[in-house]
């Protein structure tokens, strides 16, 4: 067994976390283990690491209808002196806001979050040239990275997504906005984008009734002009909350954002006390997200990368069986037109010669049937590439079956991975087991749990009482 190297990525992750973040050093170390394991398998190479299939960025992404309230939030939460910047009350792209330290915007094309593990959008363009060949070149036409020098977005993503409803009905745009929603640690939807109906709208409804219990939405209602008071929020709230519910909506918090329709200026940071209170929780999201990633990639291999491995040796199996027969039996009809022509039984039960054109036949047989494996082999890898695109995995399922052409798989009957053993399954367990003390210690920041202390019954003759605080002989 090769001792994997841990990837430079990891690396910084744990040189990143190592002062003010100890749970996800940790969960970056487990990484390793895992990746450790999968290497093993054959599954990833030296120089991979399962931990970038997620973004370990706190992500909010913000999603909005035709109207200029999602625009309007984001100039005024990020600050005045971003007004400039370009960010445009309607955008046909994904939009990454990253905190930049210098003092104008800069832009960067959607290429630069393709390439880059740190980012959500990793790798993106594979899944779009899947959803429509020929796409996936076009990356910069979806998304773009754009960095503002603003303090509310240090330490934290935004992503500003198509407004919905000037969105074409594109299936790019549909699959963004999903995985959008999936990596995101918190969801801003504003209420305008329920204001008309369309294709995509229906989509990201049935997207949000898949994640409504997750608590990563809020809607976010733009208050009409003039003043609010209590009653009247209340009203606009109940009335929001009864309209969704209606398209299978029930959860999620609801916030009034303040309207500054006619110019901005400073805006009154308790007007977005709510927001900042759930912004100020969304790095704890994020390591709930990381932990539940590394649980997912755990069970994964158990769930769905060794029994699609599994399929395919079966299958495999299946064929080549298939083949061999159809030579056995080809051999067996010229046996028997031999023996009618000339007679060779004579020849076959003889203890000679029987035993001689057995091993003659067998000498054509087993070169034959491995010959076919090979051939069935090449096919069946073929399909395994097809079917990791299909399931958006980075682990190469073809390679761990290639590790089972072996001579004694090829001519035994076995259909159990080769590495798939009980040593394995018991790193994994114990893996899983790590992953979820890491939760536990994650959930002990904010709570403590102490096992209360209870008495034993004294061994003496007495014993106490100790609501009366006395001491009662025992009959």
């Amino acid at each position: 067994m090769n001792e994997k190297t841990t990837s430079k990525y990891l690396l910084n992750l744990e040189k990143h976390f190592a002062t003010d973040h100890p749970v996800l050093m940790k969960a970056a170390k487990a990484f390793h283990d895992l990746d450790q394991i999968e290497y093993d398998l054959g599954l990833i190479e030296m120089d991979e690491t399962t931990a970038c299939k997620i973004s370990w960025w706190p992500i909010v992404s913000l999603i909005g209808g035709n109207s200029t309230a999602k625009s309007r939030f984001l100039n005024n939460y990020l600050g005045a002196e971003n007004v400039l910047s370009g960010i445009q009350a309607s955008s046909h792209k994904f939009t990454v806001l990253l905190q930049g330290s210098q003092s104008s915007p800069s832009i960067l094309p959607g290429t630069a979050l393709d390439v880059d593990p740190r980012f959500p959008f990793y790798q993106i363009s594979r899944k779009i040239e899947q959803q429509q060949n020929g796409e996936g070149n076009r990356i910069n036409s979806y998304l773009e990275l754009k960095t503002l020098n603003s303090d509310y977005l240090k330490g934290k993503l935004f992503i500003d997504s198509p407004n919905i409803n000037e969105a074409s009905n594109n299936p790019v745009i549909s699959l963004l906005l999903k995985h959008t929603i999936e990596h995101s640690d918190l969801v801003f939807i504003f209420t305008d984008t329920f204001d008309s109906t369309s294709p995509l709208i229906d989509e990201l409804v049935a997207t949000i009734s898949l994640y409504q219990d997750s608590n990563k939405f809020v809607y976010l209602i733009d208050a009409p002009a003039g003043p609010l008071n209590p009653t009247r929020n209340n009203d606009m709230i109940s009335s929001w909350q009864r309209r969704l519910s209606e398209s299978g909506l029930n959860t999620g918090q609801f916030i009034i954002v303040p309207n500054q329709e006619h110019g901005i200026g400073a805006p009154n940071r308790l007007d977005y006390a709510e927001i900042d209170l759930r912004l100020n929780n969304v790095a704890h999201d994020r390591s709930y997200r990381v932990l539940h990633s590394l649980e997912k990639s755990i069970r994964e291999i158990e769930s769905v990368i060794m029994p699609e491995v599994k399929k395919a040796i079966v299958l495999w199996k299946e064929r080549v069986n298939m083949s061999s027969l159809l030579v056995l039996g080809f051999i067996a009809t010229l046996v028997i037109f031999a023996e009618i022509q000339v007679g060779i039984l004579d020849f076959l039960i003889d203890p000679i010669i029987g035993p001689l054109i057995l091993l003659i036949v067998l000498a054509i047989i087993i070169p034959l049937h491995l010959i076919i494996s090979k051939l069935q082999a090449k096919l069946i890898s073929s399909r395994l590439h097809a079917r990791q695109k299909e399931l958006h995995l980075m682990e190469n399922l073809a390679n761990l079956y290639e590790k089972n052409l072996t001579f004694v798989h090829m001519l035994l009957p076995l259909t159990e991975p080769v590495v798939w053993n009980k040593k394995t399954k018991a790193r994994l367990s114990q893996l899983s087991d790590k992953t979820k003390e890491l939760v536990q210690s994650l959930n002990d920041n904010f709570s403590s749990y102490n096992e209360p202390s209870f008495k034993t019954r004294p061994d003496s003759a007495d014993f106490e009482d100790y609501s009366q605080g006395i001491t009662i002989p025992r009959t």
